[in-house]
């Protein structure tokens, strides 16, 4: 998939007419969100273009690689919002990418007016990619530190 910004398409969409959406379609296809291609084949991508292995990745975040494979192939689907936090944290995510991969795994996004979620920008926006000093900040400000593997 390549990239365009949402701005971009939601200004096109906003001023476009019933009968301009095949249009519409057919020009931005290869912008669009590929349903074959989930939260499973994104995750794997980034991590692939930041040269990080999944095992690795699973291994930062805390989980097991069994687990760790579990969630990210949705096996073993997780309603705990941390846990995919914690796997793009550790796959190096920017603030985009950690937002799109929480979207495709049908979860909010991190929200600036949110206090804690604010802590977590911060530290993906400074590259602090250490789940022991980012849990440390939240904890500083009386938050949760993020939710590990519980079978760890």
């Amino acid at each position: 998939m390549q990239k365009k910004p949402t701005t971009e398409l939601n200004n096109i969409l906003g001023k476009a007419k019933p009968d301009q959406l095949d249009q519409y379609f057919k020009e931005n296809k290869k912008y669009m969100a590929d349903p074959q291609k989930g939260f499973y084949y994104y995750m794997k991508d980034v991590l692939c273009e930041k040269n990080i292995k999944l095992k690795d990745a699973y291994s930062f975040a805390g989980f097991t690689e069994s687990y760790g494979g579990q969630i990210l192939r949705m096996e073993k689907p997780t309603k705990d919002r941390d846990k995919i936090i914690r796997l793009c944290i550790a796959g190096h995510f920017s603030w985009d990418e950690t937002n799109r991969a929480l979207k495709l795994y049908g979860m909010n996004e991190l929200y600036a007016k949110n206090e804690r979620d604010a802590c977590i920008i911060v530290a993906i926006n400074n590259r602090i990619y250490d789940m022991s000093e980012i849990d440390e900040m939240l904890m500083q400000r009386g938050f949760q530190k993020l939710t590990e593997d519980e079978k760890k």
